[in-house]
């Protein structure tokens, strides 16, 4: 039955209850009955959306995650009518819904809706005496609750329909078939509705919509239709969030026995991060339980009291993540001894369902090991009772977890962290060679090197958990296990909008972990930041083909980028002081460098990082100083040698006035543009 009908009965049979009898019960039972009442009536109402108010939609978004949410949220701003599909009973994927909230972030890029729900992040904790400013052992970054996170992401959503947005949401609902008509898609099957669209967006976490719209990918180092099984793709994380209960775990959260796999070797495993005896240095492990807390800490609404993530505050934290130790396979290794998962648990369903129980019952066992494993240092940390309830984890788990353990299974999050997934086919496949050539981009205060239909900006490294064998890489793209550090990008990258449609079929666009894009590449693509980033963009990009009546593939870049920029969104790498974040001209200065309109007065210097790039890396070191600033001249008038390469850039017909400063030129030259690609 479905999670609709569940909730449906259960309303309809608490309605039915003769209220005047409840009266006659202990006062401990009416409480805790009412507690309970209150939950189902917010089930029942977070439920209500779980059928399509409607059988046709211009977008469906399949996928609630930090890149489907945020296109949807983007695309019904512009006036168009979207649905969201979400299998789970969440929205925000791996930033709530997978309990990843401290936000892996560094390229100091905040902007647009991603900026936007950091705002509200830090709106709502200064609000009740709280920082956000934990995580990675330090103050640098953000994090949040899951729930937090969640309930402002709903905000977004409510703000949209307030504004007269259209925007529905299903969840605990899967997409079984994509209608097609020649190389076009027209629609989705789910298990209960057919429903018609023009663009369909895939914003799964493993990809899942690629394979059923006929779209050519990658899994693994293989492509279709010749994908190995037997290929690997990166660990999954059955996360957890954990705190400290100051008068002791209640009865249901203890830890009472392993359960039946926990061996030696995983309790080595354990050992090898945390143990009673551990140290603080962040980046030596074994550590201690307080410095464990300081990398996924978040903050607790539970409990009074002010920390941020100075190590000074480090054994003030009460509540944090466990994502570290508990990867699966993780160090124990696949069962073949491969290092990572294989394709066929994005391909295989009751593989992925064993994967993802053995996955749960690891993390579960580590919280066995907290609790007993490091005397009183962990005796008072269990699952956290305010954030998960629900039965999607214990649903996979239950045969193989014993009833003592079911209320702790019941808090955990709702899916698992994943990685790595399906990645598209597209005309343009980013590699990690681009994306280090692109970070250098202004390095010795000259070279422009920046993608000219770039939609997004981020900072992360190469990534890899495990998967990182020789035979896991892919040659035909130049990369192997030495483009790691060969590769890695020595400043902000951009994504370029060309990966995010694929070939061979018309109305599909991808939003996640899924764009067209190498195995190492993904591995610094694949964080919140850049999927919600990412996903604006795709939002954006199937607004406009729906008001063009265009395929997305034929949407001129410079629409996606001025809109984007119009929406607050920062794209170009290069920076300049007469041009700052606000200034009328912002947007089409931006537009300048990226498609090299008008030469600057000097260009933006990004300094040499040399033996600070791996420093410069550690999470919890802060960022060196930024580049200088460049100067772009922008109030002063065109000279004959701006007019000529303005002009050259320009449709025919396009003229300028005698006398236009350069800001005026640019903002003239890029609206004719516009107007030129109608």
């Amino acid at each position: 039955m479905n999670k609709k009908n569940n909730a449906q009965l259960v309303f309809n049979a608490l309605i039915a209850i003769p209220w005047l009898k409840l009266l006659s019960f202990p006062l401990r039972y009416r409480k805790g009955f009412m507690i309970g009442f209150l939950c189902v009536i917010f089930l029942f109402s977070a439920t209500t959306e779980c059928f399509a108010a409607q059988s046709e939609y211009d977008v469906v978004v399949v996928g609630a995650g930090a890149g489907g949410i945020t296109a949807a949220i983007k695309a019904a701003r512009m006036g168009v009518n979207v649905l969201v599909i979400e299998e789970s009973s969440w929205i925000g994927g791996q930033m709530t819904a997978a309990g990843v909230t401290t936000m892996d972030d560094l390229s100091n890029q905040k902007s647009g809706i991603y900026l936007e729900f950091i705002n509200a992040v830090e709106k709502y904790y200064k609000e009740r005496n709280k920082s956000p400013n934990l995580g990675y052992f330090g103050n640098r970054t953000i994090s949040f609750e899951p729930n937090v996170g969640q309930n402002i992401l709903y905000e977004l959503v409510k703000g949209v329909r307030n504004a007269g947005g259209k925007l529905d949401i299903m969840l605990g609902e899967r997409i079984s078939s994509v209608l097609i008509e020649g190389n076009k898609i027209t629609g989705i099957k789910t298990e209960r509705n057919n429903i018609k669209c023009k663009i369909l967006i895939d914003a799964t976490e493993y990809g899942d919509v690629i394979p059923l719209a006929g779209v050519p990918y990658r899994a693994g180092n293989s492509v279709s239709p010749n994908i190995n099984p037997e290929a690997m793709i990166q660990d999954i994380t059955w996360t957890a969030v954990i705190k400290h209960y100051p008068n002791g775990v209640p009865e249901h959260l203890k830890a009472k026995s392993y359960l039946t796999n926990y061996t030696e070797e995983h309790k080595r495993n354990y050992s090898r991060y945390v143990t009673s005896t551990g140290g603080d240095d962040p980046w030596r492990t074994p550590q201690n339980l307080t410095t464990h807390n300081a990398y996924r800490a978040m903050p607790d609404s539970s409990l009074p009291g002010f920390y941020d993530g100075s190590k000074i505050n480090w054994k003030k934290i009460t509540k944090t993540g466990v994502n570290f130790g508990n990867d699966f396979p993780g160090r124990i290794g696949w069962e073949k001894g491969r290092s990572g998962l294989p394709v066929r648990y994005l391909d295989e369903p009751d593989l992925r369902r064993t994967v993802n129980r053995r996955a749960i019952i690891k993390t579960l066992n580590f919280i066995y090991y907290i609790q007993n494993e490091l005397g009183g240092a962990g005796k008072n940390w269990s699952v956290a009772d305010d954030e998960y309830y629900s039965d999607e984890a214990l649903d996979i788990a239950r045969d193989f977890v014993t009833p003592e353990w079911h209320e702790i299974v019941r808090r955990m999050p709702v899916i698992p962290y994943v990685r790595e997934s399906r990645r598209i086919l597209g005309d343009v496949t980013l590699t990690s060679q681009m994306l280090l050539r692109n970070s250098l981009s202004y390095r010795d205060g000259r070279t422009n090197l920046e993608f000219r239909d770039a939609i997004a900006i981020g900072r992360y490294n190469l990534d890899l958990h495990n998967s990182g064998e020789a035979r896991d890489f892919e040659p035909t793209l130049n990369e192997s296990a030495a483009s790691i550090e060969i590769n890695r990008p020595r400043a902000n990258f951009q994504v370029p909008l060309s990966i995010l449609v694929p070939i061979g079929i018309d109305g599909f666009i991808a939003a996640e972990k899924n764009i067209s894009m190498s195995r190492l590449a993904a591995g610094a693509l694949r964080l919140q930041p850049i999927c919600m980033m990412t996903g604006q963009a795709a939002g954006t990009l199937a607004a406009i083909a729906i008001r063009e009546n265009v395929h997305p593939r034929y949407v001129p870049a410079i629409k996606v980028q001025w809109e984007l920029l119009k929406a607050g969104v920062n794209l170009s790498l290069a920076k300049y002081r007469d041009v700052p974040h606000g200034h009328k001209y912002n947007a089409a200065t931006q537009i300048a460098s990226m498609h090299t309109l008008l030469e600057p007065l000097s260009y933006p210097h990004n300094p040499s990082y040399n033996k600070s790039d791996s420093d410069n890396w550690r999470l919890g070191v802060p960022l060196i100083k930024g580049p200088p600033l460049g100067t772009f001249g922008i109030d002063r008038l065109i000279t004959e040698r701006d007019r000529k390469k303005l002009l050259s850039n320009a449709p025919r017909g396009f003229s300028l006035p005698e006398r236009v400063t350069r800001g005026e030129a640019l903002e003239m030259l890029i609206r004719a543009i516009l107007d030129s690609s109608q």
